[in-house]
């Protein structure tokens, strides 16, 4: 702080004429009487009210020098590069004729991918995005010291493209605090750190350009905060810092024509990432979301100007499941949802954003607009229900789904396979890539609708259809709302 008493006359001259002309003559009224040094101090700090947290332009050229080199020294250590190692086998193998002239030792040909990762943790938890480790048959982590460590996948969720990895040391790891993502306004300084390239660690800096960007293409997920701090292959999963040296989103993607970074880069944030890392933290293999038993859509233009809004905003309740928690909250199709906890909603993303970032077993506060009147309604949010029967069979035999695990679906379940809440029938859980199954080209989450003109309702019905002596085989599957149907002699 300024120290009037030391400042000789013609320093307080040239203070009191700057004072005057950044606070103006209304200003200098509402500041008689107050000390010329106080007057000055505030507005270095950031205002006149003395609130330290008043956003401002650099004042002056020293300012203007100011380094974030302390800021990297603190933060840096704790970003680390992830590489992933996949090994591809030949469609061939296993097969007979094949085998026979080539023999059956043929090296795997391996694939590799880098990218960077956020330590959140001291016990060494890792939040990175899932792209960077998918399919991989190993995963180590170099951390900006030099050491490498092999890692354990904890959990992954493709639809957040994020993962959280686990590695062990005798000592404590350094960590960057995960901050409120949602303090974040446009024009905010940022940090960018990973490894572009695999050139090495680097750190570029920026602003928040936007916040709440969806329709991107990039994942299921919709909220990012899109930044112009240069982001680069290789930065994917590395940490977005603010000026307090939190953690306040995890690099993920560019738009780009070229393949460099163009000054328009993506980021998940860290409120999504926390609720991750917690959920990992409780020992859950994927993010389990809470469970509303509603689906909702985008308000389009006609919707708004049918329910009378004078723009397209909130999400649409387009379906209710009975007894669930929706319905005990009141909620019907039509209604739209204008905000949560007293966030506005501005389309459905936005909600399912909100919502996956509270604690299941939490009660929230929905604003909605149901014929043209507003009100608010409380909502539980709980555990998806399990269903009648969570039993996983495996198929066996020489049926094309020989090799894949199958249950029925339930709210649970589909959640975890990114399905529609209300989703029905016999869903593939789990695939051996080396199975026949995995040769055919089953997938996990593929509904089975019918084999051999049998409808498949259950997963013993499946497993007693494929058990058939027979290799002529015609089915259908469900594969995110399309219908493929195959038909082939095995």
């Amino acid at each position: 702080m300024l120290n009037r008493l030391a400042l000789p006359a013609s320093v307080l001259c040239i203070c009191a004429m700057l004072a005057g002309a950044l606070i103006g003559r209304a200003g200098a009224e509402e500041q008689e009487g107050r000390p010329l040094g106080d007057i000055v101090s505030d507005l270095l700090r950031g205002g006149l009210d003395g609130d330290p947290g008043n956003r401002r332009v650099p004042f002056g050229r020293d300012e203007m020098q100011l380094s974030f080199a302390p800021l990297v020294k603190e933060t840096a250590p704790a970003v680390v590069n992830v590489y992933a190692t996949h090994k591809v086998r030949s469609p061939f193998m296993g097969d007979p004729f094949f085998e026979q002239f080539f023999g059956s030792q043929l090296p795997p040909r391996v694939q590799q991918s880098l990218g960077s990762g956020v330590l959140v943790d001291p016990s060494g938890l890792i939040v990175t995005n899932f792209h960077v480790i998918r399919n991989a048959d190993e995963v180590k982590v170099a951390t900006s010291d030099g050491r490498e460590f092999p890692s354990t996948t904890l959990l992954k969720d493709e639809s957040l493209d994020l993962a959280v990895l686990k590695i062990e040391s005798a000592d404590p790891f350094p960590v960057v605090p995960i901050g409120d993502s949602d303090a974040l306004e446009v024009g905010d300084l940022v940090l960018a750190i990973g490894n572009p390239f695999g050139v090495g660690q680097t750190t570029t800096s920026g602003i928040v350009s936007a916040l709440a960007r969806n329709h991107l293409g990039i994942s299921d997920f919709g909220f990012f905060i899109q930044t112009d701090a240069a982001i680069n292959p290789g930065n994917s999963g590395g940490a977005l810092i603010n000026m307090a040296g939190e953690l306040v989103g995890i690099n993920t993607a560019i738009f780009s024509q070229t393949g460099g970074s163009i000054g328009i880069g993506f980021a998940i944030p860290s409120n999504m990432v926390r609720a991750v890392v917690e959920s990992a933290r409780a020992g859950s293999t994927y993010f389990e979301r809470p469970y509303v038993g509603a689906t909702f859509e985008e308000v389009t233009g006609q919707i708004a100007e049918a329910l009378g809004l004078d723009r397209a905003t909130g999400a649409l309740v387009s379906d209710v499941t009975a007894e669930g928690p929706a319905a005990k909250a009141g909620l019907k199709p039509g209604d739209v949802v204008l905000a949560i906890n007293g966030s506005a909603i501005g389309n459905s993303d936005a909600l399912d954003y909100r919502l996956a970032t509270q604690p299941i077993g939490s009660t929230v506060e929905l604003t909605i607009l149901r014929q043209g009147r507003e009100s608010d309604v409380e909502l539980e949010l709980v555990r998806a229900p399990e269903g009648a029967s969570s039993q996983v069979i495996t198929i066996g035999g020489k049926s094309p789904f020989a090799g894949a695990k199958v249950a029925s679906l339930s709210p649970r379940l589909a959640q975890r396979l990114r399905l529609a809440a209300n989703a029905k029938g016999v869903a593939i859980v789990e695939v051996d890539p080396s199975s026949t199954a995995g040769r055919v080209g089953l997938q996990p989450g593929d509904i089975v609708r019918d084999v051999n003109g049998t409808a498949i309702d259950t997963p013993e019905t499946l497993a007693a259809v494929a058990s058939q002596n027979t290799r002529w085989w015609r089915f259908s599957i469900d594969r995110r709302g399309q219908i493929l149907s195959q038909m082939m002699r095995y």
